[in-house]
């Protein structure tokens, strides 16, 4: 048994850490307390601080991501003879991004199956988890038996990860949530990727979002995000994709959990599409269904996208999965989503154009409304959120809504009301020309099909 210590101060001092060694920093991470193979908390945050500073080298890495995948359980489809690939898509998170709501049901439509394990929202980002809450009775941590019969029958089953699954990861997450090692390339990539192979996947596709509302700022932060996992995952065995995608304004219309669920449910049935959130999500499509060969480039495979919304047949696996897992049974017709009791406009005062808009700071309106987590055990709550957002660049008129409020009470949307003025301004047309719409997805890296 290698000593913690002598563990860290290889890395410490800069050095390569062994197969060996990275076995042990896991297997001391997911190690019950009485197992003298446990490592201590100051252990494994000196260890998480060593690779911040030093850094891991792709080979390192990938053996840390194997190595946490292997600490629990793997899922394991083979059982069910499924007629098609098993296919994810993961996202480092965004204000408003509900697409997985909607990219799930679709590729399901399209033959892929889809075992979506997500999270929940902290920070300005929402969880798919806490959106999915919104809808009464839906199980979010399903029995393994009941995960197997909506995947075979839905062919997509968004839900919750059991503690059994990568539980070294888990661990290592809560470590450097206090331990300012959160940024840690390595790090996220190992977290992300552990949790993926251990979910049985044949390939994903990755989402790494940029701009003022996602955790990489711009390209010079996203890109070798977006390389390390694309290398790492081919390293592990897994074929991955990632976009790199805009997230300098909220996606969609609406953020808040019950809203998004709307927005989801409205998109699917043709109601409102918005053409950025279109986009993106037929883009992530396109390169699933290309990588799971199911077209025959990612081109292809956004046609075949479109034409499963366009059927219907993503909207109807949408209420298969729901209907499977508890929720409301006519979920397209009556989702019962719970709706905030205090609903007021923020109105423009001048005519003119919506200036640039601090994304991420509107996330955080959904926070202090109620809508998301500071610590990891705060509840939420599903029903208040910001809805009709318009996006930065349009043409508005005074009194006209900038953005909806749903609040639980009047002194909460009074005092959003307050704040969001300073963070969503319009400027007269005379003093500067609204910028033209950039792109939504900015690049395509990794591996081919």
């Amino acid at each position: 048994m290698l000593l913690p210590q002598e563990v860290i101060r290889t890395k410490r001092d800069g050095h390569a850490l062994s197969a060996a060694e990275v076995r042990a920093f896991v297997e001391g991470l997911a190690a019950p307390e009485a197992d003298p193979r446990r490592w201590t908390e100051a252990q494994a945050a000196a260890m998480a601080m060593a690779v911040l500073l030093r850094g891991m080298d792709d080979a390192e890495t990938a053996m840390l991501t194997q190595a946490m995948a292997d600490s629990g359980e793997r899922l394991r489809w083979a059982e069910l003879d499924l007629p098609g690939p098993v296919l994810d898509k993961h996202s480092t998170g965004g204000v408003g991004d509900k697409v997985s709501l909607m990219l799930a049901p679709i590729v399901a439509a399209c033959g892929g199956f889809v075992p979506m394990i997500s999270g929940r929202g902290l920070g300005h980002t929402g969880g798919t988890l806490d959106k999915l809450a919104a809808l009464p009775g839906y199980q979010l941590m399903p029995e393994p038996a009941v995960l197997r019969r909506v995947l075979r029958e839905a062919g997509c089953a968004i839900v919750g990860a059991t503690s059994a699954l990568a539980p070294a990861d888990k661990r290592l997450y809560a470590i450097r949530d206090v331990t300012a090692t959160v940024e840690s390339l390595p790090l996220i990539v190992a977290s992300i990727l552990s949790k993926k192979l251990a979910a049985g996947l044949q390939a994903l596709v990755m989402d790494v979002k940029v701009g003022n509302g996602a955790f990489c700022p711009d390209l010079g932060a996203a890109q070798p995000l977006a390389q390390a996992l694309v290398r790492v995952a081919r390293a592990a065995g897994l074929p991955t994709r990632a976009l790199l995608t805009d997230m300098n304004q909220v996606l969609g219309h609406h953020a808040g959990n019950a809203l998004e669920v709307r927005e989801a449910i409205d998109f699917l049935t043709a109601r409102s599409r918005e053409p950025r959130l279109l986009e993106v999500t037929l883009a992530l499509a396109g390169e699933m269904l290309h990588l799971g060969r199911l077209a025959d480039t990612p081109q292809a495979g956004e046609v075949r996208a479109r034409d499963a919304l366009a059927s219907g047949h993503a909207a109807e696996a949408f209420a298969r999965m729901v209907a499977a897992l508890g929720g409301p049974r006519d979920v397209l017709a009556d989702a019962q989503l719970p709706q905030a009791p205090v609903q007021r406009p923020l109105a423009a005062t001048i005519d003119g154009h919506v200036a640039v808009v601090d994304t991420r700071a509107l996330g955080l309106e959904v926070v202090q409304l109620g809508g998301g987590r500071r610590r990891a055990e705060d509840l939420i709550d599903l029903r208040v959120g910001l809805a009709d957002v318009v996006p930065p660049g349009q043409l508005v008129h005074r009194g006209q809504p900038l953005l909806w409020v749903h609040a639980a009470s009047e002194n909460a949307a009074d005092a959003a009301l307050a704040r969001l003025a300073q963070l969503v301004r319009v400027e007269a047309v005379r003093q500067s020309q609204p910028a033209e719409p950039g792109p939504v997805v900015y690049a395509r890296l990794g591996e081919q099909a």
